[in-house]
């Protein structure tokens, strides 16, 4: 793709949180997907009965890009390191790996390696940018889906 082409893509921001009562428990994920250009928005939630957080935070990335149909530059917001960290830097080492992790020269299952495997196919469709927020400071869209999740989550208790 060319210079030209990738500067025409569709910008959309992608605002993620995800919720768990207890660790592993009830669960909930929700997102906003906006265009900056038109204003308009979808969100949606859903959640699960025995899950962790860091899988709900998985999640909201993966329902949010998977709501796209086509190709563009998604500006990720979410307030987990751990995705955030995960799709910067961590992927990268796990696939060239054979999608395993080490601890000094011991092989280490990656937790949640089907959610990984499911986010490198989704982002490989579009260009990423990636903005952490700080979760519980205020930010008008992270509350909101903060909101959604814990919302969704309730629906499991």
């Amino acid at each position: 793709m060319t210079d030209a082409t990738e500067k025409e893509l569709r910008q959309v921001l992608l605002f993620t949180d995800g919720a768990c009562s207890g660790n592993p428990g009830p669960g909930g994920w929700a997102f906003i997907l906006r265009d900056p250009v038109n204003k308009k928005e979808l969100t949606d939630s859903g959640g699960q009965a025995d899950t962790t957080n860091n899988q709900m935070e998985m999640m909201a990335v993966i329902k949010g890009l998977n709501a796209l149909k086509r190709k563009c530059h998604v500006h990720l917001h979410s307030d987990s390191s751990y995705v955030l960290q995960g799709l910067q830097s961590w992927m990268h080492g796990w696939k060239k790996n054979g999608w395993v992790r080490y601890e000094g020269s011991k092989k280490k299952p990656i937790k949640n390696e089907e959610l990984w495997r499911e986010l490198d196919v989704l982002v490989a469709k579009h260009q990423m940018s990636y903005h952490h927020v700080r979760g519980h400071s205020g930010h008008p869209e992270n509350e909101r889906c903060d909101q959604m999740a814990v919302a969704a989550a309730e629906q499991y208790r």
